[in-house]
């Protein structure tokens, strides 16, 4: 019995769709990742408000699975990591599918013929499409970036998927364009792109390339000038919903809402209501002219703005819970007019496109631009206007891509291009940085990566080409890293075959496949217009552009079968030969990336979440830095119900007013905040910065009293700026706090070895960099205001910077510091806060979690080793601080703790753990010592050797770590008295890092 190819068709897509979906089940995360997946969790489980522009449909999807959860917090995460697999399972089912529609085209290549239905293929024709769609879609599904968004709950699989899904759709229409109820289709189409729009915007950019598919289905004779017509009116398409939909609708919204409170006096949220009528009124009257005039094409378009706005209209649960104050409110979009601010992301400010300023541009003046509204008595008043920078026309040019003026970028531009700091680049300049750095080094190198291979895991890494998969001269830990994958170009020469032959055989659809691959890739780069250097890499954002190249990996098939034409007469030797060779494609891919695409039993952000709160006290406010260092403890409080009693504040976010107002409101069993400053003295535009404007007749000030002159708005502290604005300031760096020592004493916070340490007045300086950030003042007001009676602690991953100058009253406890009022004894330049002996050993040692660190088939990738080396510099300090006492026994008892949990086969070890080198010698085993010295050498030497002659300015930070490394065995040697080591290191410094 011979089944017909559309049951064919079906069975083998369930087929790839099943193991697409094991493959991602089997890998998946089982708890929380980090960066903003602990975020996209803990607000889908409770419907909350996460970073802009916000994710509405991804958090409603997330919800309906966390409920399968039945109240079991550590099931939430794999529920909505199993979201982001099955969204990418069906992702590639919808891939196979988009292939075997446009293989089954070029196979039975019928000149005119729109729809093929009607002409079953032939079981050889049957083999040939059905192997191209599962080369193509297997390809996409074990490709690297798609795959490792597939195991972690974020919105880009869940955005793959609708950009899949239009594509399918229109390829769908095309095939019954000629019924009469095709339309139905391209109504669909529009809801699926409304739906994504409340994921990510990425999808609307496929919108031109369906265009030209209804374009050429629908031209009798397509012409160059009906091309460039439709790719006029698809962009326009596009900008509508971008500017006119999106932002656009909520802004009209917002006007009308103003003014009929201000204007009318009417209530609140009457100018919506009336504005949602006047819409309904207009589309109402937009069909029935339609219907009237016979206006079939003009009734499509209403049709299909409406369904874009229905799918649209999930954005409306950001304001909707926003309302009901949520843990996680991020801008708090209560309002018509902060839900526009929301969606325009205006917090992450603006880039230049195509006309703007250069990076060495000077001001002319500054304008006051749009206000912000306040609700107040019944009425909106304006609180500020956002302050816009007016640039003189010779600093601006066209395409602008050297923009950005933020400390340390233009050392990063002149990594790419050579440009000065006193001289205004040149439209060369600007296009060299295009080409090299954006699309170059951050898309094109991302798209080798997933068809050509990876050379490593660490930020910056190059591509790996079949020619240097060769060992010789390269590190050890890049040799072995898991994220070091060959493809042997496989990928890339079988898309480009691909490509070749759909050229030849329709040029039509090529060119509609051609423009997804590029709007999807190099357009997102002229968007984007990315910054000289990133925090992370960005491949996850070109995910669409690899979907397409997918598309020609699969066609690549038939090119080979066409190739094999002449060798092999027979039909079904032929296509099995083609269809063999094409998915040795897919399986090399799957077996070069399973092992650093497992994230199975990974539970290092989880744990790091839950050793952060375990290292505070009960009731504590602990400032964070943001991303890693907030979103998995945000995840561990309000999902897994971890130590809710902490007041998790995130620093960056206290520069804002709408976050500082959350902070003073109770969540569950956290206390708000100690503060004295009310809303008036922190509202956006007030105090966002205080200057420093030094008065030598001021030669310290009182905390409190400057606190209680903020509050009054003091004479004594405003200053005029050149723009005529009046700022406050500060007269002096040098801060106190005077201190009730008996007050602290009762309280029992100062440990017994640290009661000699008590001061009554705390003195340090503040303000550094000659400018007070709003985050800095409210830190002050919160020390000042806490009065000991509740914990502050600041977390050991923010950047020192952050600390407000706080460092000589920081106690170390574990991965926090806790401000006490004591004078640190045991200070030293390069380390932060005292070690307070029995409480970091008993995070360490009791508290702390380390799950699976010791497994050497898990892989952490370089963030996450980086976490991982913040252990082991507490473990260092932890046994320098019981060497130091003369606690031999309980120093040891550390360190092989250390090397115990944290063994160098699963993360190598790094410079943290060279500080472990002179306590193991000093408490006799140096023998332990050498090996462990010998080892970290040799790997800097490797390290240096490799990085310094290939890109050294690109691979800086890696540089830097492997002479922190030598530093510090360097140290090491030294104070153990290793002449022959210290000797060596110091000639590695003169071979790799002399000085100039």
């Amino acid at each position: 019995m011979r089944y017909s190819y559309s049951t064919l068709n079906n069975l083998a897509g369930g087929l790839i769709f099943a193991l697409a979906l094991a493959t991602y089940a089997l890998t998946l995360e089982p708890t929380v990742s980090f960066w903003d997946c602990g975020e996209f969790i803990a607000s889908a489980h409770k419907l909350q408000v996460p970073h802009p522009p916000g994710a509405p449909t991804f958090l409603l999807l997330g919800r309906l699975a966390s409920l399968l959860s039945f109240g079991d917090g550590a099931r939430v995460p794999v529920l909505v990591n199993l979201l982001s697999a099955l969204s990418s399972a069906l992702t590639v089912l919808l891939l196979f599918w988009t292939i075997t529609m446009l293989a089954r085209k070029l196979t039975l290549h019928r000149p005119g013929m729109h729809d093929d239905r009607p002409v079953e293929p032939t079981a050889g024709q049957t083999a040939l499409i059905l192997g191209s769609g599962a080369v193509g879609a297997l390809a996409l599904a074990f490709s690297d970036s798609f795959w490792f968004n597939a195991v972690e709950a974020e919105v880009y699989a869940l955005s793959s998927l609708g950009t899949a899904a239009v594509v399918w759709l229109m390829l769908k229409w095309e095939n019954r364009a000629s019924e009469a109820d095709s339309d139905k289709w391209l109504v669909l189409i529009a809801y699926v792109i409304g739906l994504s729009i409340g994921v990510h915007l990425l999808n609307l950019l496929a919108l031109p390339a369906l265009g030209f598919i209804f374009y050429f289905r629908r031209a009798a004779q397509p012409t160059m000038r009906g091309a460039l017509l439709t790719l006029a009116l698809s962009s326009a398409v596009v900008l509508l919903i971008l500017v006119g939909v999106i932002p656009g609708l909520p802004s009209l919204a917002g006007g009308l809402e103003v003014l009929s409170v201000n204007a009318f006096g009417l209530p609140y949220n009457s100018g919506v209501v009336l504005f949602g009528l006047l819409l309904v009124g207009l589309l109402a009257a937009g069909f029935r002219y339609s219907i009237r005039r016979q206006k079939h094409l003009l009734n499509t378009a209403l049709l299909g703005l409406v369904f874009v706005l229905i799918g649209y209209s999930s954005y409306l649960i950001v304001p909707i819970r926003s309302g009901f104050n949520p843990l996680i409110d991020e801008n708090n979009p209560g309002d018509v007019l902060s839900f526009v601010s929301y969606l325009k992301r205006e917090q992450y400010g603006d880039r230049p496109l195509l006309y703007g300023p250069q990076f060495n541009a000077q001001p002319v003046e500054q304008q006051d631009g749009a206000p912000r509204y306040e609700r107040q008595n019944g009425r909106y008043v304006v609180v500020e206007h956002k302050p816009e920078t007016r640039y003189a026309d010779a600093d601006k040019m066209l395409l602008p891509r050297l923009y950005s003026n933020q400390p340390g970028h233009l050392r990063e531009y002149q990594k790419w291009v050579d440009v000065q700091p006193d001289q205004r680049p040149t439209m060369a300049d600007n296009l060299g940085f295009l080409l090299r750095y954006q699309i170059g080094h951050m898309y094109w190198r991302y798209f080798l990566w997933n068809f050509v291979g990876r050379d490593s895991d660490v930020q910056q890494a190059g591509v790996l080409w079949p020619t240097e998969s060769r060992r010789n001269g390269l590190p050890e830990r890049l040799a072995d890293s898991a994220a070091r994958n060959n493809y042997l170009v496989l990928p890339l020469l079988l898309g480009v075959a691909g490509l070749l032959f759909h050229l030849r055989r329709d040029g039509r659809n090529a060119l509609v496949v051609g423009l997804l691959f590029g709007l999807t890739g190099v357009a997102i780069v002229l968007y984007l217009n990315q910054p000289p250097i990133e925090p992370r890499e960005r491949d996850y954002t070109f995910v669409g552009s690899f979907y397409a190249f997918a598309i020609w990996i699969g066609l690549g098939v038939l090119a080979l079968s066409e190739a094999l034409r002449s060798l092999l007469r027979p039909e079904r030797l032929r296509v099995a030969l083609a269809t063999a060779l094409g998915l040795a494609v897919p399986a090399l891919m799957a077996q070069q990336g399973w092992d650093d695409h497992n994230r199975s039993n990974r539970y290092l952000a989880l744990d790091w979440a839950r050793n952060m709160l375990n290292s505070v006290a009960p009731n504590a406010l602990l400032i964070t830095a943001g991303d890693n260092d907030t979103f998995p403890l945000w995840y561990a409080q309000q999902v897994e119900g971890i130590r809710p009693d902490v007041r998790v504040a995130v620093s960056p976010y206290l520069n804002t007013d709408w976050y500082i107002d959350q902070m003073q409101q109770r969540m569950g069993p956290s206390a708000p905040l100690p503060m004295t400053l009310s809303h008036p003295d922190y509202t956006q535009g007030t105090n966002d910065y205080l200057p420093l404007v030094a008065n030598p007749a001021v030669p310290a000030v009182n905390l409190r009293e400057f606190m209680q002159l903020v509050r009054q708005n003091s004479p004594l502290l405003q200053v005029q700026t050149q723009s005529g604005r009046t700022l406050l300031s500060y007269p002096t760096r040098a801060f106190y706090l005077d201190v009730d020592t008996a007050a602290v004493r009762r309280a029992g916070i100062v440990p017994r070895e640290r009661r000699g340490q008590l001061v009554p007045r705390m003195q340090w300086q503040a303000g550094a960099g000659g400018v007070m950030e709003k985050k800095e003042l409210a830190l002050l007001d919160i020390i000042a205001s806490a009065n000991w009676q509740r914990p502050v602690y600041l977390s050991g991953y923010m950047a020192p910077s952050e600390y407000a100058g706080l460092e000589p009253y920081l106690q170390l406890e574990g991965m926090a510091y806790r401000v006490l009022p004591c004078q640190n004894p045991e200070a030293k330049p390069q380390e932060i806060g005292y070690v307070a002996r029995e409480a970091l050993f008993d995070s360490l040692m009791r508290k702390f979690s380390y799950r699976n660190l010791a497994n050497p088939r898990v892989y952490y990738d370089e963030p996450q080793r980086r976490i991982v080396g913040a252990y082991r510099e507490q473990f260092a300090r932890l046994a320098q601080a019981y060497m130091h006492d003369g606690n031999h026994a309980r120093a040891k008892q550390v360190i092989d703790r250390c090397l115990r949990v944290m063994p160098d086969d699963t993360v190598p070890y790094d410079y943290t753990t060279a500080d472990l080198v002179a306590p193991l010698v000093k408490l006799g085993e140096a023998p332990r010592a050498h090996r462990l010295m010998d080892l970290l050498t040799n790997r800097a030497q490797q390290s240096l050797a490799y990085y310094t002659t290939h890109e050294p300015a690109r691979f800086e930070r890696e540089i830097q770590t492997e002479a922190l490394t030598l530093s510090r065995l360097y140290q090491a040697a030294a104070d153990t008295n290793d002449t022959a080591r210290a000797q060596r290191i110091a000639s590695l410094f003169e071979q790799y890092l002399p000085r100039s």
